[in-house]
């Protein structure tokens, strides 16, 4: 009885099966019908900031060591993120 109450509850209009129903994936085709929505400037701008907050602390208790290893990683950090920047502006071009 238990059990038909909560089958009752659970199976509403929004748990039935279509045949539109898409499992998640990152296909080409899920990627036409996307649009990008974050510019490189915001993304490139949220990464220093991350970056700039982190140097600061580590320039507050002086420690040389991690400001950088904080740099390097910045560097490389912008670099990937560049590629892939390059790597989406060329896909959303297709």
């Amino acid at each position: 009885m238990i059990f038909d109450q909560l089958t009752r509850f659970l199976d509403t209009e929004e748990s039935t099966a279509t045949p539109d129903d898409v499992p998640p994936r990152l296909t080409h085709k899920a990627l036409e019908g996307l649009r990008m929505s974050r510019s490189r400037e915001r993304i490139l701008t949220n990464l220093e900031e991350m970056y700039r907050e982190a140097f600061d602390r580590a320039k507050e208790t002086a420690d040389p060591a991690a400001m950088a290893s904080l740099d390097f990683a910045y560097r490389r950090e912008q670099l990937y993120f560049e590629i892939l920047l390059d790597v989406r502006d060329a896909i959303e071009k297709k």
